[in-house]
């Protein structure tokens, strides 16, 4: 078995574009529109993964994020819910920062400078993990409290 992508579905697209490849720096590899499903389907590498997911014909081809845009607009609760992504970055304060600098919300600041949680504008949870061996916990994350859910 071989894992490929997580889905994650949205209700506004240039605002989730803007959230998942401006400000957490992902890149758009593929879209699919579907005049039929009346959806498209836009396919997001992390950047250290982008050489292998551009390449489809790839066995080690690195897993993507699938955002689904349904044409009609719902309300998604329930069992169409998503618990959260998940991505290492190399400097956990750093990135941090650079989300709050482009106005995003650190939900669960990175007090370990192991762990934060962000929300995309859908709500979905975004954990961010420091690569390797945590980071010696600093201000103004060591003592921030959280944020809404994360």
């Amino acid at each position: 078995m071989k894992y490929l992508h997580s889905m994650v579905r949205i209700k506004n697209l240039e605002e989730s574009l803007e959230f998942y490849c401006e400000k957490l720096g992902m890149v758009e590899i593929h879209r699919y529109d579907s005049d039929a499903g009346r959806f498209t389907n836009i396919f997001l590498s992390a950047p250290d993964d982008l050489a292998t997911t551009k390449d489809k014909s790839s066995r080690d081809r690195a897993p993507c994020l699938e955002l689904t845009y349904n044409w009609d607009p719902e309300n998604y609760t329930g069992g169409r819910n998503f618990g959260h992504l998940a991505f290492a970055v190399d400097d956990i304060h750093e990135t941090c920062q650079d989300l709050v600098d482009k106005g995003v919300t650190i939900n669960r600041p990175p007090r370990d400078g192991q762990m934060a949680f962000i929300r995309s504008p859908d709500g979905i949870s975004v954990e961010l993990l420091q690569k390797g061996t945590p980071l010696e916990p600093k201000e103004p994350w060591k003592t921030m409290q959280n944020t809404g859910e994360w």
